[in-house]
C-alpha cells in the first residue's frame, strides 16, 4: 500500500526528480518563473485561474485582478455557481 497521508509543513521544490523542502520565497519565486516561462511560450491565455466560492468577495477580487492586469488573461472563474 502507498505511503500513508501526511500534511505539507513546507513547501517542496523539484530538483533533479526530487521534491526538496525549501523556504517560502524560493517556493514563491520558482512558482513566478513557472508562469512567466509559460506566457512567454504560448502567451496569456495558457493561464487560467479557478477560485474557491467559499472564498470571500475580497480574495476573489484579488485573485481576478492577478489573472488580469499581471498576467493578461481573462481566464478566471470563481465557481461562485455552486
Amino acid at each position: 500500500m502507498g505511503e500513508p497521508y501526511v500534511r505539507l509543513q513546507q513547501p517542496l521544490v523539484r530538483r533533479n526528480g526530487e521534491l526538496t523542502p525549501v523556504g517560502w520565497e524560493e517556493a514563491l519565486d520558482q512558482a513566478a518563473s513557472g508562469f512567466r516561462a509559460a506566457v512567454a511560450r504560448h502567451g496569456p491565455r495558457t493561464f487560467g485561474l479557478f477560485s474557491c466560492s467559499k472564498a470571500t468577495n475580497e480574495v476573489n477580487y484579488l485573485a481576478q485582478k492577478f489573472a488580469r492586469q499581471v498576467i493578461g488573461c481573462n481566464n478566471v472563474d470563481s465557481c461562485n455557481r455552486t
